[in-house]
């Protein structure tokens, strides 16, 4: 039941893809904000999205809750319609819609050959995190996690090895070999710490308990490099800016959990800087 709900689904989006690549980048995306704000919610409990937001947030009033959670599945429709012009992004025919604050840190990080690791969470178009830094000529491998849609998965590997960064890991502990043998050729690591994650640890998030990927942390230790935090945010429906932060250097003496507390209070703040941006179905504190 399951692969024949996956193939119906995969069959829907090629042929929304095939649509969104006629009507251009700007028409596409306000296209793929309305079918994300009429459709998300088939997807995801509103109750769950709900209690995730009062979790974190316990001061807003419902209205707010629910405004959030709208604007949430117009940035997630955004983006499914965005994956059509990634490629267009990577050759810069659409750079007069992306900004960078903090190039100069990226410029350094290329001519030094340092090795650091960029994090980040799920805001706006997410990917382009990793196809502007690859983009610097930074030496890059990012962490992915694979769609559980396998035919989908087919389709946005590809397009994530083509246009985003040709160095893919798969997340989870199959990865972390190969991920160790990249860092080892002196490449830089580019992951999202947002998802819940079986193999990690409870951390603190946002006051409670939160199942947390310690990655980071243990490449942090082992390897004594500096993090790079990334924030990317969608400005006036089709524009986006990316910051990068300065780079973070941890003493000796940090644990694991002290350093992967710390990277959640990173990601609570990029949070809070505008919460409609984030995606709000991961439940991180199941």
């Amino acid at each position: 039941m399951k692969f024949l709900k996956y193939f119906i689904e995969f069959i829907i989006i090629i042929l929304l893809f095939g649509l969104f690549k006629i009507l251009g980048f700007k028409f596409a995306s306000n296209l793929g904000g309305k079918i994300g704000k009429f459709f998300g919610p088939f997807f995801r409990s509103k109750k769950k999205l709900s209690s995730n937001i009062k979790r974190a947030l316990p001061d807003l009033d419902e209205q707010n809750i629910q405004l959030i959670i709208k604007k949430m599945w117009a940035n997630y429709g955004r983006i499914l319609s965005e994956y059509m012009f990634i490629k267009n992004f990577r050759n810069s025919k659409l750079e007069k819609f992306f900004a960078v604050e903090g190039q100069e840190i990226l410029d350094e990080i290329k001519n030094s050959k340092e090795q650091v690791i960029f994090v980040s969470g799920h805001f706006n178009n997410f990917e382009l995190m990793a196809l502007q830094l690859e983009k610097s000529g930074i030496d890059l491998a990012a962490i992915y996690r694979p769609l559980n849609n396998i035919f989908l998965n087919v389709i946005m590997e590809k397009i994530r090895k083509k246009h985003i960064c040709k160095n893919q890991i798969k997340k989870g502990r199959s990865g972390t070999r190969e991920l160790l043998e990249f860092f080892n050729k002196k490449y830089s690591i580019a992951l999202m710490i947002d998802q819940r994650v079986s193999e990690g640890i409870k951390s603190n998030f946002f006051g409670h308990l939160a199942s947390t990927t310690t990655i980071p942390a243990q490449i942090i230790k082992k390897f004594k490099c500096r993090v790079v935090p990334i924030y990317i945010e969608r400005i006036n429906d089709n524009h986006f800016k990316m910051t990068v932060n300065k780079p973070i250097s941890y003493r000796e003496d940090s644990t694991i959990e002290d350093i992967t507390e710390s990277l959640n209070k990173l990601l609570e703040k990029m949070i809070l800087l505008n919460p409609s941006q984030w995606i709000w179905t991961h439940d991180r504190w199941k």
